[in-house]
């Protein structure tokens, strides 16, 4: 308890501090543990904030969205979903511009298993098409195959969306049982910090 406590003060110190800080499930990662393969997701990881920050800014210069409608935090709840999931006023124009970016790096190598945006407080408004299908009822398949719309706020999702380091890299223990690497780069939106790309790997 008193290293969680440390570490939500101090979650903007950079990968060693956070490394020093806390053990447990997640554990970052220090400089001179980085392979090639970690060097080239972050490649990645840059040009697709790029790409999905390009098409935000666009959002908001054909007013379809205004800068408050991009940073709304009133999550409504989605009847009937468990784990929960939420709307904001903007999933469903994610959902339109920036799914097929996503799914063009995750198609780059089989070992990288997600690569989402992400908000301040973890919520995912648009996943991979192979992580959107229909909800079915089975729990199960469901947690595995339907992953949009939900707030991935545990240590290591609020740890990526909120890091305003020019990059972070974590590895841990997924909910679905997966260990992976999980390496993000922190969105901004006109100077405003807004979220994250997160990519997650196997190394």
């Amino acid at each position: 308890m008193n290293c969680q406590r440390r570490y939500l003060r101090r979650i903007g110190l950079g990968l060693i501090v956070v490394a020093a800080l806390c053990s447990g499930p997640r554990t970052a990662v220090s400089q001179e543990q980085y392979s090639a393969f970690d060097l080239k997701v972050r490649r990645m990881a840059y040009d697709c904030r790029d790409r999905v920050t390009a098409e935000m800014n666009k959002l908001i210069a054909a007013n379809k969205l205004t800068l408050a409608q991009l940073f709304d935090t009133f999550y409504i709840p989605i009847p009937n979903t468990d784990p929960q999931k939420f709307h904001t006023q903007y999933d469903r124009y994610t959902d339109e511009t920036i799914r097929i970016i996503l799914d063009q790096y995750l198609a780059e190598s089989n070992r990288i298993k997600f690569v989402v945006a992400v908000d301040r407080n973890g919520y995912l408004p648009t996943h991979n098409t192979k992580y959107s299908k229909p909800l079915t009822g089975n729990g199960d398949y469901d947690t595995k195959h339907n992953r949009t719309k939900r707030m991935f706020n545990d240590r290591t999702g609020l740890a990526a969306a909120r890091n305003q380091k020019k990059f972070l890299l974590q590895r841990y223990s997924r909910d679905t049982g997966e260990v992976m690497m999980d390496l993000s780069v922190p969105i901004y939106i006109e100077s405003k910090h807004w979220g994250a790309i997160r990519i997650g790997y196997l190394r």
